[in-house]
């Protein structure tokens, strides 16, 4: 039987930069563009000759690619043996918890994916009984048919709608096939091809992925029980020990992968949804893990003390209020590197240590205004809801500046006054990420976009709009309220750029029902 398991992309709407030290929080948003992982047996029979190794093929329909490995079944070592695009052969020592391993070449492997198989599996020895684990090696020596289906929305389509003749609307997106293959663009330099870049809209791919692929052979190998997309999905912590496990070794695989122990608010949102966070402390996944797995320990054992080590993240139930709407627009500026950028803030930070101490305070106080008055808007939602109704139907109609004179009663003016300290909030976290991004020599807020983001704040029924993330060159977003999106798309298109089909969708992972590309 396949397991088909899925996980969403996220948009950080606060807490850019800020997110990756603690105790500083941000509000990260679940979106409906997901990413999908099938999990099957390779083969229907076990070779009784073969006990000590297994196969791993791992197929990417959008990238046209098909990659398979040989894994040992003792020390969970790759070896990529076979490529549909390039023949690659190395081994990865997947217990490293802090790994260079990226410094090897990736051009037709993808190292999230590996570290998701490894780990997932030695979490299942960690956690199974001697009979458990005989039924794990059974079902290993059939080896792992595992295929990844990300959404268009995590990807640019930009240059295919272009070429096609079609104008640059959500409606030309939507008319394109789902999962729709990706196109690369290669550069010849001296002779040489280099390796093709994928152009995305900056929604936690790689994240989303390796949290859909952990999460679907965890429920393979019966180690959890997923829930699925119709159950509800704001997970209490009474009740998230399967999710939890998803989360940690998602979490240890996405990080060992790109090389580096990050924040980790991507890898929290596709697995419980949207939500306030707060980091873990980055010890969690410590070189002292490191040291033990050089002393000779199993990674079963290193993985074992990953789950049980104290992941101190905290996360806290979140979601845009009643009406209001989450709007992506992609400008077509080519996107920015955020591990460059976030370089060069931390170099900023050391040069101008209570410059920097300064902006974050009062970065981190507009972020957790913004959050209370967003709160305060869902209460208003909940305890007055016709009055509110009433007030985001009007507002939905007009430019910010005409909110005011709406109100027919004092309940409907309180509430535009939450709208509009709302709004005045997230144009004063513009202005501190503004600065940050002047200080560092890096650009947070182009210029081109905070044209962009002004123009957006003064269409009607636009709550605010900002940068999500690390800010740069990549999607914007925009709160809006009512039925009012349909006419920012518009307005948006006659500025060049295209709205994207992505809203928030406050799940989290997910068992899904069948292949996806069936619906």
């Amino acid at each position: 039987m396949a397991v088909v398991a899925s996980a969403p992309g996220k948009v950080l709407m606060t807490g850019g930069y800020l997110v990756l030290e603690r105790p500083n929080a941000g509000i990260v948003l679940s979106t409906n563009a997901r990413f999908y992982a099938i999990v099957k047996p390779l083969n229907n029979n076990i070779d009784p000759e073969i006990l000590a190794w297994t196969y791993v093929k791992l197929t990417s329909p959008q990238m046209s690619r098909e990659t398979i490995y040989k894994m040992s079944l003792e020390h969970l070592t790759l070896q990529c043996v076979s490529s549909r695009q390039v023949s690659v052969s190395c081994t990865i020592l997947a217990y490293l918890i802090v790994s260079q391993c990226l410094l090897l070449s990736y051009d037709s492997r993808n190292p999230f994916v590996e570290f998701a198989v490894q780990y997932a599996v030695a979490a299942a020895r960690a956690k199974f009984d001697k009979d458990k684990k005989d039924m794990l090696h059974k079902l290993l020596l059939q080896g792992l048919d595992i295929t990844i289906l990300g959404c268009n929305d995590f990807y640019s389509y930009r240059n295919q709608i272009e070429a096609r003749g079609l104008p640059l609307k959500a409606e030309s997106l939507a008319s394109l096939p789902p999962f729709t293959s990706i196109t690369f663009n290669t550069e010849e330099e001296k002779g040489e091809t280099r390796k093709p870049e994928v152009a995305k809209t900056g929604l936690g791919s790689s994240a989303a992925m390796t949290t859909a692929v952990t999460a679907a052979l965890l429920h393979y190998f019966t180690v959890v029980n997923l829930p699925s997309l119709s159950e509800d999905q704001h997970h209490e912590k009474e009740s998230t020990a399967d999710i939890d496990v998803v989360h940690e070794i998602a979490q240890t695989a996405h990080c060992i992968a790109q090389g580096k122990v990050g924040s980790g608010f991507d890898v929290s949102s596709a697995v419980y949804g949207s939500q306030r966070y707060v980091r873990f402390s980055p010890d969690v996944l410590s070189s002292a893990q490191l040291q033990d797995a050089l002393k000779g320990k199993s990674l079963d054992e290193v993985i074992s003390d990953v789950i049980n080590g104290k992941w101190d993240h905290e996360r806290t139930k979140f979601s845009l209020p009643p009406l209001m709407n989450l709007l992506l627009g992609e400008p077509g500026a080519g996107g920015s590197s955020t591990v460059s950028m976030v370089g060069a803030v931390k170099k900023w930070q050391k040069s101008e240590p209570q410059k920097a101490l300064e902006t974050w305070k009062k970065l981190s106080d507009a972020n957790s205004a913004l959050e209370v008055r967003l709160n305060m808007l869902s209460t208003m939602a909940k305890e007055r809801w016709d009055s509110y109704r009433s007030v985001i139907d009007k507002c939905s109609l007009h430019k910010s500046e005409k909110w005011m004179e709406l109100s027919s009663e004092p309940t409907e003016a309180e509430i535009v006054k939450a709208l509009l300290g709302a709004r005045d909030t997230m144009l004063e976290i513009r202005f501190h990420m503004r600065l940050m991004g002047q200080a560092a020599g890096i650009p947070i807020e182009p210029e081109s976009q905070t044209k962009l983001l002004d123009a957006t704040m003064n269409m009607e029924g636009v709550l605010f709009a900002g940068v999500p993330g690390a800010g740069g060159f990549d999607a914007v977003f925009a709160v809006t309220l009512g039925n009012s999106s349909s006419n920012v798309a518009k307005e948006w298109s006659s500025l060049n750029v295209l709205a994207l089909l992505v809203r928030e969708d406050p799940r989290g992972v997910s068992l899904e029902t069948g292949d996806p590309r069936t619906k």
